[in-house]
């Protein structure tokens, strides 16, 4: 597991309010019943935090949502009558509901050295149209810049751009 998740779990468990862990058997159930599987950032942070409220409670500006609130975005955004493809693609699934309405989002089809990036999810774009913005290169990346947000949503800052991504982690050198 990475040393940078983790140091974003604790922050979280230090200052501001998760959720009590998931167990193995729930994550396990999850993956069942979505057809997908975590990356190693969200086993990570699940397994310690079944989802959590960043900043305050109640109406936090991030609610990572449990592992039983997952749903396809379109679902989210547009409800159960929005199940169908002209809500937007099937493969988007929502993280984190912001205090705007929107959602975080990851396109599991989709991974970047396994790890899933995550994107701004609204119903003024279709999950997975041009118009949903990445917002982050992984969970992580994710969590570090909304811990650092005071509580904004990052991505909406005036000039906000996402910057080249991080290089993939090097295995290690033995000696």
């Amino acid at each position: 597991m990475s040393m940078t998740i983790d140091r974003f779990i604790e922050a979280i468990r230090r200052s501001h309010f998760p959720n009590p862990p998931a167990s193995p058997e729930q994550l396990q159930h999850f993956e069942k019943r979505m057809g997908w599987r975590l990356d190693e950032e969200l086993r990570a942070f699940y397994l310690r935090s079944n989802g959590a409220a960043l900043f305050r409670r109640p109406d936090p500006p991030y609610r990572i949502l449990s592992l039983s609130e997952i749903v396809r975005a379109r679902v989210a955004l547009f409800g159960g009558t929005g199940d169908g493809d002209a809500y937007g693609a099937a493969s988007w699934f929502v993280l984190c509901s912001v205090q705007d309405g929107d959602y975080a989002a990851i396109d599991v089809r989709r991974a970047e050295h396994d790890l899933h990036s995550l994107f701004d999810c609204s119903r003024d774009s279709r999950p997975g149209s041009s118009g949903c913005t990445q917002i982050a290169w992984s969970f992580s990346d994710f969590l570090e810049r909304a811990l650092d947000s005071d509580g904004r949503v990052y991505w909406l800052a005036r000039g906000w751009t996402l910057m080249t991504p991080p290089r993939p982690p090097t295995p290690s050198r033995r000696r």
